[in-house]
């Protein structure tokens, strides 16, 4: 079976009436989790962006607070979850500014959780790739912008 392209999906959508599109959209968020919480962003969280962002920040910093640092696999697994957990909230928002105040919170809350990731290899390049993805997003954004961002991220590399 043959998946149409999103064109296509656009122009039947367009067809149907208001009640059909409703149906279809609750029947799409029924299927799967990260439908219904794409469907709560953009019907509740995209209005305020300020809000969202401090929800995510809030809930990346319960993360920290529970990681389990027995051990360093544990550590890595941990940190992982939370990058895949961010990862998701800044595919939701769409917005470049929300996805470099999302990575320099989690390599800021990183930094200041005295878990030596420098010392671990695949946690050290966890930690640069974040901010390898942080500088590429930063040097798309406003000039201004981009000078507040980079300030940020020079306090990071430190």
């Amino acid at each position: 079976m043959k998946t149409p392209s999103l064109n296509l999906i656009r122009q039947e959508l367009g067809n149907l009436s208001q009640k059909q599109l409703l149906d279809t959209c609750l029947r799409l968020a029924k299927y799967k989790k990260e439908n219904k919480e794409l469907l709560g962003y953009l019907l509740f969280d995209a209005i305020d962006e300020a809000a969202y962002i401090k929800a995510v920040k809030a809930e990346i910093e319960m993360h920290f607070d529970d990681i389990n640092r027995s051990n360093m696999f544990f550590v890595r697994k941990s940190l992982r979850k939370i990058v895949r957990t961010t990862n998701k909230y800044i595919k939701y928002s769409g917005q470049k500014t929300t996805e470099v105040e999302l990575l320099i919170f989690f390599c800021a809350k990183l930094k200041d959780s005295k878990i030596d990731f420098r010392s671990v290899n695949s946690l050290n390049n966890l930690y640069f790739n974040q901010l390898k993805k942080i500088r590429k997003t930063v040097s798309t954004l406003h000039e201004d912008l981009q000078f507040d961002y980079q300030q940020d991220v020079e306090k990071l590399l430190d």
